[in-house]
């Protein structure tokens, strides 16, 4: 659900009516194994400790874009080698696509759970439009390497 651990089960998340809902149903599960959860809603004492607190949703979703980032040099390489090795067959492309729906799937779940916008999601979505236009641009390759373009 995005929430940030702070320590032993002790977690936040912002007060939504989708996480409090989210939260009732998961404290029914629990009492439904015989366990107990607690909800509560808080304030931070100050903005020092409200910043502290973004702080760390924030750190958690820039691990996030990073790592996709990092997928997305990933799919950038996987193109370029295609390139390379002039590649350009049907069976390929429908992997490459398969592996950017991938990419664009990821980064929608990942902006569900950025609640105070990561520093890092515009570059994660420059980066995912450059892939998308990269296999826009590899298509039209394959296509014209199958003489469809002609």
């Amino acid at each position: 659900m995005g929430a940030i651990y702070l320590q032993n089960g002790v977690c936040l998340l912002p007060k939504t009516d989708d996480h409090v809902r989210r939260l009732k149903m998961l404290e029914n599960d629990i009492a439904g194994m015989g366990g107990e959860a607690v909800i509560l809603e808080t304030v931070a004492l100050d903005q020092a400790q409200d910043d502290k607190v973004v702080g760390r949703f924030k750190a958690d979703r820039d691990e996030q874009y990073r790592e996709f980032i990092g997928r997305c040099a990933g799919f950038e390489a996987e193109i370029a080698k295609e390139r390379a090795t002039n590649k350009f067959t049907y069976a390929e492309l429908e992997e490459e696509d398969t592996d950017l729906k991938k990419l664009q799937s990821w980064l929608d779940k990942i902006r569900k759970l950025d609640f105070y916008g990561g520093t890092l999601a515009q570059e994660a979505a420059a980066r995912l439009k450059g892939c998308e236009e990269l296999l826009d641009a590899y298509a039209r390759q394959v296509f014209e390497a199958h003489g469809e373009n002609q």
